[in-house]
């Protein structure tokens, strides 16, 4: 071939400066290209050796070599691919094609299966640009009586390509590096990029700094191999200490046997996995392998809790495991990792397209060569696919849930404390997720029992069957005002607790009535429950200290304890100057209770919702959801209050009995806790007196 200068066939008059700036967002991606390209073209080699078109030699061992020059400032990508003609180097180089892939497996399409390949030496190659002032192509082709090409490009829209030196199978690339990239030529940045995107890719990928000194190690001589270079053997004899034997005669022993060992130039270790875990079959992997791999991808040394093994071939192709790591107690700290691969070239970190949003709380590996990506590789493109995707990896996640809770429920219950704000989460966003879970959420209740859904309804069925339902019927009722009777009707009330401390009166008055609450504890718990209400038009979630239940009450019409409550009303509003304070007397069959603060279901979500949207200093009343304070008139001091209305000390017993209650139902204000230490002191100093 003659000497041949040219102009690159290209649309723009100067394609690099889009290159550097818009068709790559980070630098160091030009390694992904490179080396994806080299594994691309050893890819091609192997499948025409397969086809018969081609032998390859015995002793062949498919690799990429990245040699780093700092003193050269230069970096050389070396594959013993399938090469490049004059004329290929025309067509895939000069020509910016944006694939040779597609040209590829048309030829070939009758003769075996298509296989993915990630293009060839199309734009992916031009990235190199991005870093490189020059860049020089030297490749040899499989064909017979191919001629070595060499290609040279100083970023310009010129190229000069002439005969070269190449005497081996294979393409070799190298940039001479422009001054603000020279990092890429430092032996662990280099290390740490590949390690970053090309930890799976499917050939052996060797890094070493060129013209380095040899290194050695030493080896027992029978592992040595005909690739080993030896430089050489060290025999140590064996070793003999003299031994006394009870008769009094003495002999060598041995105790230390005779050793062959070789030194031989160390043998090139490979940067990556080509085999990743996820490539395997579930059946052929062990438990210690997924947690190896685990620690090894995610540098997380706390053991996930479980995981999923994505294998699919049909409609798509898709493998991958998902890990189910410990997580934190709070949905807001939580921060997962999912890794995109795309026939095990990295891609990206968390591609929402592909990974539901709620799916982001796991950690993982997707592999999917069927992804429609764009030419950069680093973005998808819109394609109603990648839906089929997302709601693939979806179901599997439902299926391997719902799948334990029924198979395994020992299991997942042991788990649920970790994995409930994931699951709720993914309900709250995604509604498939929710219709596969509804049965299979847990609640845990009074006594760290967990019930699934379908069981709370029974346990309340059962209570109703006992004598609970009218009592339950009205709790529920006054928790949702807003629904038309006949719902109110027939909505079942599951209590809950959000605070087992805070609201351990109210616990106790529930036990003791034989009734049981679940705690929901979470802050994505207001907003779940909400959800399931919609979705379950049977059940009715009410905190416990939404309303005292008919069964806590003894058999008293509210006219026999009007006059009492008009009284107690009026010593409350003056002792503690609020007029607007909402009292109701009962007479609870516990006559220890002096007092308790109720608030309405809805008007608890209200303050919930102002909370979450700043407003949390607004007047909940402005919303219907004012409170009410509860007083027992079968409790002694409640009693002392009504018959000595005009005693000095009533306003501070009002005031500590008002205080009393609020404690039982949320903490109280730095300041109304001071004066709540203050009055309980002199409190006491009255009793001492």
């Amino acid at each position: 071939m003659s000497n041949k200068h040219g102009n690159l066939s290209i649309n723009s008059d100067n394609i690099f400066p889009i290159i550097k700036k818009w068709l790559y967002s980070d630098h160091d991606i030009f390694y992904r290209e490179l080396i994806s390209n080299g594994c691309d073209a050893i890819t091609k080699l192997k499948k025409l050796d397969l086809m018969g078109e081609y032998d390859l030699p015995d002793d062949y061992e498919p690799k990429i070599q990245i040699l780093v020059n700092p003193e050269e400032k230069t970096l050389k990508f070396i594959d013993n691919g399938l090469g490049m003609t004059a004329d290929e180097v025309e067509e895939y180089i000069n020509q910016i094609a944006f694939s040779g892939a597609s040209d590829f497996l048309e030829k070939y399409k009758d003769k075996a299966n298509e296989e993915q390949i990630i293009g060839h030496f199309g734009l992916g190659f031009y990235s190199a640009f991005m870093v490189a002032d020059e860049v020089h192509i030297d490749s040899l082709s499989y064909q017979k009586d191919a001629v070595p090409v060499h290609w040279t490009c100083d970023g310009g829209t010129e190229f000069d390509m002439s005969d070269g030196t190449k005497d081996t199978v294979g393409t070799e690339i190298t940039l001479f590096l422009n001054e603000d990239c020279l990092e890429f030529a430092n032996e662990y940045r280099a290390k740490e990029v590949i390690e970053k995107y090309c930890s799976f890719m499917p050939t052996a990928i060797y890094l070493s700094k060129e013209n380095a000194p040899e290194e050695y190690e030493t080896i027992p001589a029978d592992e040595v191999t005909e690739k080993d270079k030896v430089i050489e053997t060290i025999v140590e004899d064996a070793k003999f200490e003299e031994k006394e034997n009870e008769d009094g005669t003495k002999e060598q022993v041995e105790v230390s046997p005779r050793t062959e060992k070789a030194k031989i130039v160390k043998r090139p270790v490979a940067l990556n996995d080509t085999h990743p875990l996820w490539t395997k079959h579930p059946n052929d992997c062990t438990d210690e392998e997924y947690k190896t791999f685990y620690r090894k991808v995610f540098q997380d040394y706390k053991e996930p809790l479980f995981w999923i093994h994505l294998n699919m071939d049909y409609p798509f192709n898709l493998k991958g495991i998902l890990y189910f790591p410990k997580i934190n107690t709070e949905y807001d700290s939580i921060e997962g990792t999912i890794k995109l691969y795309n026939n095990q070239v990295f891609i990206a970190d968390n591609i929402k397209e592909v990974i539901p949003e709620f799916l982001m709380l796991l950690k993982g590996v997707i592999d999917c060569p069927d992804l429609p990506l764009n030419v950069s590789r680093s973005a998808l493109q819109n394609d109603g696919f990648v839906q089929k995707i997302s709601d693939y990896i979806t179901k599997k996640v439902a299926d391997k849930l719902s799948g334990m809770c029924k198979t395994d429920k020992e299991s997942y219950e042991k788990y649920w404390d970790d994995i409930s704000p994931f699951i709720k989460f993914g309900c709250l966003k995604d509604e498939k997720f929710c219709d596969k879970m509804n049965d299979y959420i847990l609640f845990k209740n009074l006594d760290d029992k967990y019930l699934t859904l379908p069981e709370c309804l029974k346990v309340e069925e059962e209570n109703t069957d006992t004598d609970a339902d009218s009592d339950s019927t009205d709790a529920a009722k006054d928790a949702d005002s807003d629904n038309t009777e006949d719902e109110k009707d027939t909505r079942k009330p599951i209590y809950y607790v959000t605070d087992v401390q805070q609201q351990g009166q109210y616990i106790n008055m529930f036990r003791e009535q034989k009734m049981d609450a679940v705690i929901l504890d979470h802050n994505i718990d207001t907003s779940f429950i909400s959800q399931l209400e919609r979705r379950n038009e049977k059940i009715k979630f009410v905190r416990i200290d939404a309303d005292l239940t008919d069964s806590m009450k003894e058999d008293v019409s509210a006219e026999d304890l009007q006059e009492t409550k008009d009284a107690l009303t009026e010593t409350f509003r003056k002792a503690l100057n609020n007029e607007n304070l909402k009292v109701n007397v009962e007479k609870l069959k516990n006559a220890e209770i002096s007092s308790v603060i109720t608030l309405s279901e809805e008007g608890r979500r209200m303050q919930d919702m102002m909370k979450m949207y700043g407003m949390a200093g607004m007047d909940p009343s402005m919303f219907g959801g004012d409170q009410t304070l509860i007083l027992n008139a079968n409790n002694a001091l409640v009693q002392y209050i009504l018959e000595n209305k005009e005693s000095e000390h009533v306003p501070v017993f009002c005031e500590q009995l008002y205080d009393l209650a609020l404690l039982s139902n949320h903490p109280l204000t730095p300041d109304a806790m001071s004066k709540f230490v203050a009055r309980s002191n002199q409190i006491m100093l009255l009793l001492a007196k």
